[in-house]
């Protein structure tokens, strides 16, 4: 059982909807060595300056500001986190910082063989993974690179380090990788993986042009072949439904943010890489942080934006009604 969060030193953050927000995504660059389908463009460089970028010791301000608020969870995101030069470095000052109980990782683990034993030693404790196909084609006509030799040696690493749980996060896209679920998933069964099915969201040119699939259909024939039962155990405080065999070993999670959505259960906030908070992927909503950071704002100063900023998180996304409302890609809020 999950120790209960320790009590904030300062009033929890208590959007203006009743929802606690808990969890802090926290985008550390805005690059990607892939251009996945669904996610950048090809040929996209509209990439934010690194001058722009915040520095790791605006970075660990920030997240002490959320953690005394409440914020327990912390999710290193991109682009591609591990592009960031010297991330171990910066894990380090986090996982020292009061309230602060989690720190994962979301990556594509193209780079991860370099660098999971120091994360994992600097205080990451789980990763997430993105892998939607177990064939090379597939993944290269995905990825738009010839990515698959270097994610296995990645998940490989992970394993050797121990993170616990590897979650792989598998984008379902009609007739490009459904063929494979069935395939995805007993292979996640034998590796001791958990898998995430993912419906794809209109964020982007990209996001709209991904073959959206329904993941309800998909659940129904998954539990039916696997005799899979709801899961008791929360696992790591995201959007996820979980399933699990019968004999607990096997887990699938299913993330459905268009045919069932959880929007009165959202407990999350996106910080990019520029210092911009995202109140909602589905939504404009956004306060910038960095100018406040580097014109010496106060403690009390930067707690009372961030409070300002939760109070423009709105009820819910309009993915389903306004599918060409957002027009940044993923990559740049930070997934």
């Amino acid at each position: 059982m999950e120790t209960p969060a320790p009590t904030p030193r300062t009033p929890a953050l208590i959007d203006r909807f009743g929802r606690r927000v808990s969890y802090l995504r926290l985008s550390v660059t805005d690059r990607c060595d892939l251009r996945c389908s669904y996610c950048m463009p090809k040929g996209f460089s509209g990439f934010e300056e690194p001058d722009n970028w915040l520095r790791f010791d605006e970075i660990t301000r920030v997240v002490a500001t959320f953690a005394r608020m409440g914020v327990s969870r912390l999710r290193m995101t991109g682009g591609e986190p591990l592009l960031r030069r010297h991330l171990p470095q910066l894990v380090t000052q986090l996982s020292g910082l009061p309230g602060l109980q989690d720190i994962s990782l979301s990556t594509n683990a193209t780079q991860l063989h370099k660098h999971a034993q120091a994360l994992r030693a600097a205080g990451v404790s789980r990763i997430n993974v993105s892998l939607d196909s177990l064939d090379k084609a597939c993944m290269e006509q995905i990825t738009g690179r010839d990515s698959f030799a270097s994610i296995m040696a990645g998940l490989r690493a992970g394993k050797d380090a121990g993170f616990d749980p590897i979650k792989l996060n598998m984008v379902v896209m009609r007739g490009v990788n459904d063929h494979e679920i069935m395939r995805m998933a007993q292979y996640c069964f034998e590796e001791g993986f958990i898998l995430r099915l993912i419906e794809a969201m209109p964020m982007g040119d990209t996001g709209r042009n991904s073959q959206y699939m329904d993941v309800g259909p998909i659940r129904e024939q998954l539990v039916h072949t696997f005799n899979l039962l709801p899961a008791a155990a929360e696992l790591g405080g995201g959007p996820a439904r979980y399933w699990s065999t019968q004999d607990g070993k096997g887990t699938i999670g299913f993330i459905s943010p268009i045919s069932q959505h959880f929007c009165a259960t959202c407990n999350r906030v996106r910080l990019s890489v520029d210092g911009t908070l995202y109140m909602c992927l589905g939504q404009e909503e956004k306060f910038e942080l960095r100018p406040l950071l580097r014109a010496g704002v106060s403690d009390d100063e930067l707690e009372s934006a961030i409070r300002t900023a939760i109070e423009l998180k709105p009820e819910r996304h309009e993915f389903k009604e306004q599918p060409h409302k957002i027009i940044r890609f993923m990559s740049q809020t930070g997934g």
